[in-house]
């Protein structure tokens, strides 16, 4: 911080300008205990929503920790002081709800879970081939 200058300032003060402008912020934030859901009212009017167990820190919380939720770093943040968890609206806005390996498997087992026709169908056929192979131990 040492070689901080007035045009560094400047070109920072400006990045912080954009960020006010383009990110969505949160005004207010609630937990809507009927759907199990966080509604977030947005700066710019819109509201985003979104479903506490697709979040990786709000899993398993009580409805009492959950319904107390701040707003705070000019909108950018929701705090459960409780849970002592912090997420970043513009994060939860593009649909991040956790550390990207914890992501990696959510969307791993949620897959595993979807059935198809096709998928069905190489169930069936691999059925009639004696199912999967059986595993071996390479020592």
């Amino acid at each position: 911080m040492a070689n901080l200058t007035d045009a560094a300032l400047r070109d920072a003060e400006e990045r912080g300008r954009k960020l006010l402008e383009i990110e969505p912020r949160a005004k207010a934030a609630y937990y809507d205990a009927t759907s199990g859901r966080v509604v977030v009212d947005l700066v710019n009017g819109c509201t985003y929503v979104f479903p506490v167990q697709l979040v990786q820190d709000l899993q398993g919380a009580s409805e009492p920790d959950l319904a107390e939720i701040e707003v705070d770093g000019l909108g950018f943040n929701l705090h459960w002081p409780a849970l002592d968890v912090d997420l970043y609206v513009p994060a939860l806005v593009s649909g991040i709800f956790g550390t990207r390996e914890w992501m990696t498997k959510e969307l791993a087992r949620m897959a595993g879970r979807v059935t198809s026709p096709a998928k069905a169908a190489a169930a069936r056929s691999n059925g009639a081939k004696g199912g999967r192979p059986k595993k071996t131990a390479n020592h």
